[in-house]
């Protein structure tokens, strides 16, 4: 399974899983549960990932490397300081947020398995892929940065 290795991008699997989850939501509505503010709590959750994920977006940028995530062999800097320092992948934790946002916009538990899916994905081909190419490059400091920082939270 090494062919689907970094090959789709992280925020084009997001929104086609957001499109199905948008899908199975549209043919299973009699699934819906109507939860209290509701909306609210899916907007909070969406804002908070946009905002880690753009705290991330940052940081990459003010370290002046590379923010494509199908070609981390190509970063220039370890960065570790910032929002790093709570998580070492805060772009995929902010969209893993953003669809879960959506899942409870939708108020269909059904919903939930899609950024199931997305976490399963971004562990197996994605973040593997880049921590292997990362310990490459970084060698002993990124090891210790794996240690002292969690991959999600």
């Amino acid at each position: 399974m090494r062919s689907l290795e970094l090959k789709v991008p992280p925020v084009a699997l997001g929104l086609v899983l957001a499109a199905l989850a948008a899908a199975v939501d549209h043919f299973t509505p009699t699934a819906r549960i109507a939860l209290p503010a509701a909306h609210q709590g899916a907007a909070i959750l969406a804002l908070a990932g946009l905002t880690i994920a753009t705290l991330g977006v940052i940081a990459f940028r003010r370290a002046r490397t590379t923010v494509n995530p199908l070609q981390p062999a190509a970063a220039s800097a370890l960065v570790v300081s910032g929002i790093y320092r709570l998580t070492r992948n805060p772009m995929y934790l902010g969209l893993l947020l953003v669809l879960l946002g959506w899942s409870v916009w939708l108020g269909n538990p059904a919903t939930l398995f899609f950024p199931v899916l997305f976490v399963a994905h971004m562990n197996r081909f994605q973040i593997g892929p880049e921590e292997r190419a990362l310990t490459a490059r970084f060698g002993a400091a990124f090891t210790a940065y794996q240690s002292r920082v969690r991959r999600w939270l």
